[in-house]
């Protein structure tokens, strides 16, 4: 038990250590959160840019309505109302004004051309062309105006005041959403969503990189003929849970780590998206248990021994970085299958498609949190989900002891799938 545990405080010492894992573990967060942040400043930012308004309307309607529009861009942009670019052009012709249009927004002089004609008046349709067409506020506020002032003519041509018109045709009816469980109300569905697509983002990436971490260890040991020197005083199978045990802790570490810092980045985003004049997302952190925290560390803890021993298996049977990557893919593509169908689970958490991911021993420590998170969850279901991991773990674990026992002091040829099975008999 002694020569276990030296195995694994030296992994887990090796790699804590390192330089790779402080960049990760104090960046990760770091990075996630300019994700969240950056598109909403970037939005907040075009949005008070006021770029709508530096354009020119082409009126063909024979009518007001282009000085309508223009005034009402000129009013709904913040800080333009006094300086506002908006130029009127009434045509006869839409060709000859549109061409000259045409050559301003080339020359950068306007950012684009609006045309009204006698379809927009029957209310069909009106055009804009210019350099800002994926501008999505800029575009939003050109059609709130021009279905603003086109429905304020239709009303006065049919004697109806538009003000009263306007309100009698308005519905803004406010649609939210809360969650009810067991436990009591409270939170969002969205944010619940958002937390379940986190939680089973960051279990696929711990996983997936320590895994893989686990088959590079197996593979430098192997190629620098260190095994060869440590298996005379330990056992394959204490090597290989030391291995396994100590990379799986530094990965534990991790995501204790950067669960926390996202806590607090999460608690301190008022002041921040406040300093940054970014409006804030309403709702909160969903209310999660202690006993529901502990079965999502179990779901990793078992997880990642489920794939720690397929990878180290792979490790143990190649000679070279070129064999590991075409021999991880089959282990790979198991994980992968999880985060594939991530979006059916979000949307429909309780269909029979859902219940089967969340059952199955290589999918569940990925798909059964993302459940638990986003919908109350039969217990029945999570003791099956953790029994199913569990033997599953179990039987990879022995199946890569018995491949790591033999493939490990293996070198040059690389082996046949009947020849790694002549070595899981024989172990």
């Amino acid at each position: 038990m002694d020569k276990l545990f030296a195995v694994i405080r030296r992994e887990y010492l090796e790699r804590v250590r390192s330089r790779w894992f402080l960049i990760a573990t104090t960046f990760g967060p770091v990075f996630f959160g300019l994700l969240m942040f950056l598109p909403a400043l970037l939005t907040s930012r075009e949005k008070a840019s006021g770029d709508a308004s530096k354009i020119i309307i082409i009126d063909a309607t024979g009518s007001s309505l282009g000085d309508r529009v223009a005034g009402q861009l000129a009013g709904g942009v913040s800080g333009t109302s006094e300086q506002s670019q908006v130029r009127v052009v009434r045509a006869d012709s839409i060709a000859p004004a549109e061409s000259l249009a045409t050559r301003e927004v080339v020359e950068q002089r306007v950012k684009g051309y609006l045309v009204l004609d006698s379809n927009t008046v029957a209310g069909r349709e009106a055009k804009y062309s210019g350099s800002n067409t994926t501008a999505i506020f800029d575009m939003q506020q050109l059609d709130r105006a021009v279905q603003h002032e086109v429905l304020g003519m239709r009303l006065e041509k049919s004697g109806i005041d538009p003000e009263l018109g306007r309100e009698l045709t308005s519905l803004n009816v406010k649609f939210t959403t809360e969650r009810l469980t067991k436990r009591g109300r409270g939170g969002s569905g969205n944010v619940s969503i958002f937390f379940g697509l986190a939680v089973a983002m960051l279990l696929y990436m711990t996983i997936f990189i320590y895994g893989l971490n686990v088959l590079r260890g197996v593979l430098e040991e192997k190629q620098t003929r260190v095994a060869e020197v440590v298996i005379a005083s330990v056992s394959s199978t204490k090597l290989l849970l030391g291995k396994v045990i100590g990379v799986g802790a530094v990965g534990f570490t991790q995501l204790v780590l950067w669960m926390a810092m996202s806590f607090v980045m999460w608690k301190v985003r008022a002041p921040i998206l406040e300093r940054m004049g970014v409006q804030q997302m309403p709702g909160g952190l969903p209310d999660i248990s202690w006993g529901a925290g502990l079965i999502l560390l179990a779901f990793f803890v078992l997880g990642f021994m489920f794939y720690a021993g397929l990878f180290a298996a792979v490790g143990a049977t190649v000679n070279s970085e070129q064999e590991a990557q075409q021999a991880q893919m089959p282990v790979v593509l198991l994980l992968v299958c999880s985060i594939m169908f991530v979006q059916n689970v979000l949307l429909t958490p309780d269909s029979a498609l859902s219940r089967t991911l969340s059952l199955m021993p290589f999918s569940a420590p990925i798909v059964m949190p993302l459940r638990m998170t986003v919908a109350p969850v039969p217990p029945l279901d999570i003791v099956l989900a953790l029994l199913s991991v569990t033997l599953g773990a179990i039987f990879t674990t022995w199946l890569a002891s018995r491949i790591y026992r033999v493939g490990l002091l293996m070198y040059g040829k690389k082996p046949s799938m009947r020849e790694i099975m002549k070595w899981v008999r024989q172990s």
